[in-house]
């Protein structure tokens, strides 16, 4: 148990979990010291492990192969997965983390990777890297069309709805925010997702996280990724400000990693992204070497001043542009 209790992740699975199930648990209050926690598996011999992408990464470059050898599950949630901590994270231990998916006003969770279950020749997948595995017994989920509310087939992107005993009665003292969350018994997750022919779930993004820009709809996920592949780590953020020609438009600040602004945006050109979703040279700002999450907060102070003075941020940040965060 390394995750914060206040987190219903944490609360749900570390804590009643054990309860419930009747096996034994051992707590480390901070899940960033990863040579404690490493210690603490070999000591105690711990089979389970739930975390969060971002302290995998440090467990993969601060624990040992024979600290985590009596390991059998390995799951993340509360943050999408990165390919890159998987694949290292295979490599060193020689295990997949299992990825899931849920929220707080699901209980909080809606679905899971589980691992491969082989029998002889029969074999039952359980586990596809980059979905974040089936809905767990009880629970429903269907995808439908944002606008609509109209199911979509398989394979299709839409807006993720999930019903089952998991959801929440409501939120407190809030009859219209619930009403709206809340549509014939099925919660509405603000998420983007697709269901593939096996049933494992894909999210995408978040309907929060698309801009409309010249009446399409552009993922701010989609855009980051391709950003991050070039920089070679996770080190964009991407949002949108309001624009007077096309309704929105897109914003990158990325950690420079020795790319320049202008390679950085033909390189962006090269890629498969399409011309629409790609932001301009103009809008593309480095905040130094080190990204951390004051990005995130940086990002959305960038939002609330350009649409307050569309000048006063850029001339700002401009003179600081080339200083570390």
């Amino acid at each position: 148990g390394v995750l914060p209790l206040f987190h219903s992740f944490g609360f749900t699975g570390t804590l009643w979990l054990p309860l419930l199930a009747g096996f034994g648990v051992v707590y480390h209050p901070n899940p960033m010291d990863a040579r404690t926690i490493g210690e603490t598996v070999q000591k105690y011999r711990a089979t389970l492990l739930i975390s969060t992408p971002t302290f995998y990464g440090s467990y993969i470059r601060r624990c040992t192969k024979e600290e985590f050898a009596t390991l059998r599950y390995v799951i993340a949630g509360a943050e999408k997965l990165r390919g890159q901590i998987a694949a290292g994270f295979q490599e060193k231990f020689g295990m997949p983390i299992l990825e899931g998916y849920g929220c707080t006003e699901l209980a909080p969770v809606v679905s899971v990777n589980i691992l491969n279950i082989g029998f002889g020749k029969d074999a039952q997948i359980g586990n596809k890297p980059g979905t974040v595995g089936h809905p767990i017994p009880g629970v429903s989920v269907k995808v439908v069309h944002p606008d609509t509310f109209q199911p979509l087939p398989c394979g299709q992107e839409g807006l993720l709805l999930v019903k089952g005993p998991n959801v929440m009665l409501g939120y407190l003292n809030q009859p219209a925010l619930t009403q709206e969350a809340i549509r014939d018994g099925w919660y509405v997750t603000g998420d983007i997702a697709a269901l593939d022919e096996d049933g494992f779930v894909r999210i995408t993004d978040r309907v929060s996280r698309f801009s409309k820009i010249g009446g399409e709809m552009v993922p701010h996920m989609r855009v980051e990724e391709v950003i991050n592949s070039i920089l070679g780590s996770a080190a964009s953020v991407v949002t949108a400000v309001p624009d007077s020609q096309r309704g929105e438009k897109l914003i990158a600040l990325y950690s420079q990693n020795g790319i320049t602004k202008e390679e950085l945006w033909q390189r962006l050109n090269d890629s498969d992204l399409p011309k629409l979703w790609i932001p301009t040279r103009d809008d593309l700002f480095a905040v130094g070497a080190t990204f951390t999450l004051v990005a995130w907060a940086f990002a959305y102070t960038f939002l609330i001043c350009q649409a307050i003075d569309p000048g006063s941020f850029t001339a700002a940040v401009q003179p600081h542009a080339q200083r570390s965060w």
